[in-house]
């Protein structure tokens, strides 16, 4: 069955509503029951084409098409005019099949071989990386280097023996190439690519400084050190080199398997004009073929009969479907370009994850009082935290909401009401011993005292001053002090009251002040566990910064690929007139590569019936489109960059450092 890309691909050669890109059957039947009549089994044969193309079932429907002709024994001309277009549509549709397994195919080919490609680009990185890849192979290293040694024991007819391994054995048996077939046994890869001369400068160059003395301690400390660092760095620089070679190999079979795709890719306009004319689909299946088998189309308009036809879909879907394919996964398996077995790069933690988990127990049963001590100050804490900053704060700010606070933050309104009344009998007191207020006066002086104008009191006391010995022992100095001290408390009142009043309208804002900090303490938390256990699985917004950091290499790969054009070893030289000529078919297929990826990222990762992914979606399919040109699809790259580079986060993805894969 096509992949999700190549279905896509191949959508414009749908050439009727009827006759549509092969879908899944859920009865898939090969043979054509001989019971039925030629009209039914054509139809039944059309049918069956209705799933994914295997050689069998290419197989059984050209052979039914051949016993169908053989029976009638006529002239295709003589042929009923339903009969004929069944026949065309049958013979039409394994050609669009096949052409869509060979884009599948070479795409999925190219794929693994760059995917492959990136993991030990990965590896090579960094020491680490390298030193423990050198430690999940050793086993297989060590076992190929017995190999060799007890081939080499058997050739000399040497006894096994555990002392036919000592130095001076093994020195004994590779005398003349100083191991270089243990070299080899050790690392593979020196039988197909001798040591570079940068590697063997880093491996066997002097560690020893530059500016010591020659008889200086220094320089003694060095030399005896310089044999082990010596012994470290070969190890290493080997591994590097291997990791380094593999990527070159896998990228160029990639490049290959790119160049063929872009010819595939190219040829879709070829393949849908022979839909219009059936007397071509012989000399499309040839091209097809040469395509698959030298990578480069060949063109041969040779009129062929409908057997001949026939019998060259058979050879190309057993070229394609079976031949290539198992080719291409022994290529990659004979020379050893695969990444290691799971179980290859996985024995190290499976060997210290026992003793591990064993010391790991041991310790947690010993401290298990103080553990257990920790856990409940923990779980005391927590919900000290819980119950006194979120719940308690939250029923409070639900009750100032619901019912407000009735009572003063600071003052009472008995209070106030209690001084006012208490400064206004003093006040008339006062008044009615020393002035002889009559009634209408005391009541307009009452009515002053609750506005705060105390005039009358303020004359007695101007004139009592006057003599303060006097008036304090025998006048009213100190009622008239005491009422002013009194006339004070209630001017205090009255201010915080006003301050109790702006204190009463905030009291909402104040809350929610009170309950932020275990929020935001909340947030911060609970954001950095949901981060740490979906960034991890790759999950996230549009897909996580894994798949969109991926997205963004691919965007600028492809940008790259338009503007460097690369070219094949067979069309070394470059044009003049490269901007306005056509892709050629390596820069072709190497970005359907891209353009795979960012469609398998849109369909998978961003919101189903948005429009981001239905825009998104159709940018990629501009860049499939094979018709248009350079500059063409460098608009459609710019105009990406332009409308999704802030929503996906890629300007923020470029300054961060991509997670390994």
């Amino acid at each position: 069955m096509p992949s999700g890309f190549a279905q896509h691909f191949i959508k414009p050669l749908s050439f009727s509503r009827h006759h549509s890109i092969p879908q899944n059957n859920d009865n898939p039947s090969y043979v054509t029951p001989s019971n039925l009549g030629d009209k039914e089994a054509l139809q039944h044969l059309l049918s069956a084409l209705n799933q994914s193309l295997s050689p069998s079932l290419v197989e059984e429907t050209v052979k039914a098409l051949a016993q169908i002709e053989q029976k009638r024994g006529i002239a295709p001309a003589q042929l009923d005019s339903e009969d004929v277009l069944l026949k065309n549509a049958i013979v039409t549709k394994l050609l669009v099949g096949i052409y869509a397994e060979s884009v599948d195919s070479y795409l999925s080919q190219a794929t693994v071989a760059e995917t492959e490609a990136e993991w030990w680009a990965d590896i090579e990185r960094s020491r680490w990386t390298l030193s423990l890849y050198l430690l999940q192979t050793a086993p297989s290293r060590l076992l190929n280097l017995t190999r060799v040694i007890i081939q080499a024991l058997r050739v000399q007819n040497i006894p096994l023996t555990l002392s036919a391994f000592t130095p001076s054995s093994i020195r004994s048996l590779f005398p003349s190439d100083r191991y270089s077939q243990l070299h080899q046994a050790l690392f593979p890869h020196l039988r197909l690519q001798k040591l570079s001369v940068a590697s063997s400068a880093v491996i066997y160059s002097s560690s020893s400084p530059v500016s010591t003395q020659p008889g200086s301690i220094s320089t003694i400390f060095w030399r005896i050190l310089e044999p082990f660092l010596a012994f470290t760095r070969w190890p290493i620089e080997l591994t590097r080199q291997e990791c380094a070679f593999k990527q070159k190999a896998l990228e160029k079979i990639r490049d290959q398997r790119a160049e063929v795709l872009g010819h595939l890719a190219q040829m879709r306009k070829d393949v849908a004009l022979t839909i219009q004319d059936q007397t071509q689909i012989s000399s499309c299946a040839r091209v097809l073929k040469n395509i698959a088998e030298n990578g480069t189309p060949k063109t041969l308009d040779i009129d062929t009969p409908p057997s001949e036809t026939l019998n060259e879909l058979l050879t190309l879907s057993a070229a394609i479907l079976t031949t290539q394919k198992e080719a291409h996964r022994e290529l990659l398996e004979s020379q050893g370009l695969l990444r290691p077995s799971r179980l290859t790069l996985l024995w190290p933690r499976l060997l210290l994850l026992p003793p591990l988990c064993i010391y790991a127990l041991r310790s947690l049963y010993t401290s298990r009082a103080t553990l257990s001590e920790l856990a409940s100050d923990a779980k005391a804490t927590t919900e000290g935290f819980i119950r006194g900053w979120l719940i308690d704060p939250l029923k409070d700010v639900l009750k100032t909401v619901r019912t407000g606070s009735q009572d003063g933050v600071i003052v009472q309104k008995e209070g106030i009401a209690a001084d006012i009344a208490s400064l206004e009998r003093m006040t008339l007191s006062l008044a009615k011993d020393q002035l002889n207020y009559d009634a209408q006066q005391l009541a307009n002086l009452s009515k002053q005292v609750r506005v705060g104008n105390l005039t009358p009191v303020l004359q007695i006391y101007e004139e009592d001053i006057r003599s303060p010995l006097k008036s304090a022992v025998t006048g009213t100095l100190l009622r008239s002090v005491f009422i002013q001290i009194q006339k004070a408390k209630v001017d205090i009142d009255q201010t915080l009251t006003g301050i109790d009043k702006l204190l009463k309208s905030q009291e909402l804002t104040f809350a929610f002040v009170g309950v932020a900090p275990a929020f935001g303490i909340v947030y911060l938390i609970g954001g950095s566990f949901l981060t740490l256990w979906l960034g991890g699985r790759g999950v996230g917004r549009y897909g996580g910064k894994r798949h969109i950091s991926g997205v963004w290499s691919a965007m600028r790969r492809t940008e790259r690929l338009l503007i460097a054009q690369p070219r094949s070893r067979h069309h070394e030289g470059r044009s003049s007139e490269v901007d306005a000529g056509p892709i050629s078919p390596l820069t072709s297929g190497l970005l359907l590569l891209s353009v795979a990826r960012l469609r398998t990222y849109a369909e998978t990762h961003l919101p189903p019936r948005s429009r981001l992914r239905e825009g998104f979606l159709e940018d990629v399919g501009d860049l499939e489109n094979p018709d248009l040109g350079r500059l063409d699809k460098m608009k459609v790259i710019e105009r990406m960059w332009r409308c999704w580079g802030d929503v996906l986060g890629w300007s923020r993805i470029a300054g961060e450092a991509s997670t390994g894969r």
